[in-house]
């Protein structure tokens, strides 16, 4: 298995977009928490949310890539764009996973 970093980057009314889709966004993340090895939200200096970081363990990009493509997040417009990595962690506690 290996790990995918999702770089998750909020568009236009984030809060109010945020705010309705929560519950549903945290019922999808438990009903897939076996593939969720980190998750949270990403704030600005003053506080407030620009994004979100997931670190997916699938397979492969095309299989951590479907288990973020029905999140609540996406299909309800909090994300306006997202940037997929590769992650290899070589040090810390992700070193073993």
């Amino acid at each position: 298995m290996a790990l995918f970093c999702f770089y998750c980057r909020d568009g236009e009314n984030n809060d109010k977009l945020r705010e309705v889709h929560l519950e549903a966004q945290r019922e999808w993340m438990a009903q897939h928490e076996e593939n969720y090895r980190a998750a949270g939200p990403l704030t600005n200096a003053k506080g407030e949310f620009v994004g979100s970081l997931l670190i997916i363990e699938a397979e492969d990009e095309a299989a951590a890539r479907a288990t973020v493509n029905d999140d609540p997040y996406l299909v309800g417009g909090v994300w306006q764009s997202i940037r997929v990595d590769k992650f290899e962690p070589v040090k810390g506690r992700w070193k073993d996973r």
